[in-house]
């Protein structure tokens, strides 16, 4: 699978790269941001052991800490690659849906599919745009 690079220095695959996102926004939802291997396995439509193998190569990057079948959480690291994986799903998912009138549901899927495969220019260049038309809040 092909790597990109959305954040200096690093370059998750595409799979990484959701596995990191679905940790994120797991963690905005908990309390202390540490979430469950079995609840990114559900929020995915995974197995257990794809997370378990997903969670040890984040670790081997440094995305991410789990004591031993404990919760995970997001290095500072994680969290900020995860942060750029999520702002340009958030853009994208708005492009399509208040721009060209994509529906919700289709826009989500597909905004999921664009997230990695765009430039961090680009991406930057779409969030620009999307704010000077209020589409789109940065957090």
């Amino acid at each position: 699978m092909a790597k990109i690079e959305l954040h200096e220095g690093h370059a998750l695959t595409r799979a990484g790269e959701d596995y990191l996102e679905a940790i994120y926004v797991l963690s905005l939802k908990e309390d202390g941001g540490s979430v469950r291997s079995v609840d990114v396995a559900e929020d995915l439509k995974v197995s257990k052991a794809s997370v378990n193998k997903a969670l040890s190569m984040l670790k081997e990057e440094g995305m991410v800490n789990q004591e031993h079948y404990g919760k995970v959480t997001l290095t500072d690291e994680g969290r900020s690659y995860a942060r750029l994986v999520w702002r340009a799903h958030r853009a994208l998912r708005a492009f399509l849906t208040d721009e060209i009138g994509v529906d919700a549901e289709t826009a989500d899927e597909e905004a999921c599919l664009m997230e990695h495969a765009l430039s961090a220019k680009t991406m930057n260049l779409l969030v620009d745009h999307l704010k000077a038309k209020g589409i789109f809040i940065e957090d």
